[in-house]
């Protein structure tokens, strides 16, 4: 089992009443699995999304990722645990502005204190796995949406995580560019990595293996 969320209720206090985004919800994640999650707008999908990479808490219930108890661990371990494991690719790219394509896709490896010969090389096969060779110098606001998302990939990926984490990971790019990211997701996860992504679309979501379906914060079952 890579993790399991148990009876996870997340609440936000508006005008003395409890707003809950995430409701007594239950799942539990095999190694190795394709994961779609699915629902409306407000459905607590980025909400559920954040609880599993740890970057956000929750009120009620226990998660157990590999065999840590997320719940009782301190902030400094929960994330040592994801930088370890996890890679984010969010529909906002999140790059860092005042650094070339090459320093951001270096930067999780610096976290990671891999060596500069390694660094060098790791950095150098994810541009030419995305073809941005000719952009290693450039700046994300040189960028197009589409090339800073495909980097924002690259980045999530070249620690090797076991478990990427997509956020919309297709919103911004054209649909030729969105296949392409796509059957880099199947590529990956058929190489064994976990994948748990977040789409509106019918067609990304028939990529992974099981779809959830949330609805007020609540996985429904079809």
């Amino acid at each position: 089992m890579l993790l399991q969320l148990n009876n996870i209720f997340k609440w936000v206090q508006q005008g003395g009443q409890r707003v809950f985004l995430l409701k007594d919800l239950n799942l539990s994640v095999e190694e190795g699995e394709f994961i779609s999650i699915m629902g409306p707008s407000g459905s607590g999908k980025s909400t559920l999304l954040n609880v599993i990479g740890m970057l956000d808490g929750f009120d009620e219930g226990e998660y157990h990722f590999l065999d840590e108890s997320v719940h009782a661990l301190k902030e400094k371990h929960r994330s040592e645990l994801y930088k370890q494991y996890i890679g984010f690719v969010f529909q906002a790219y999140h790059l860092i502005d005042e650094l070339t394509v090459y320093e951001n896709l270096e930067m999780p490896l610096l976290y990671k204190k891999v060596s500069g010969s390694e660094r060098k090389a790791m950095v150098a096969d994810m541009l030419d796995r995305f073809n941005i060779v000719g952009k290693k110098d450039l700046f994300p606001t040189q960028l197009s949406g589409g090339q800073q998302q495909l980097v924002g990939v690259a980045r999530a990926l070249i620690t090797k995580p076991k478990l990427i984490l997509a956020d919309e990971p297709t919103g911004n790019l054209n649909s030729q560019q969105g296949e392409d990211i796509m059957e880099l997701f199947k590529e990956l996860n058929n190489e064994g990595v976990t994948i748990i992504q977040v789409t509106h679309s019918e067609k990304n979501a028939e990529y992974g293996s099981r779809i959830i379906h949330l609805l007020d914060g609540r996985k429904i079952e079809r």
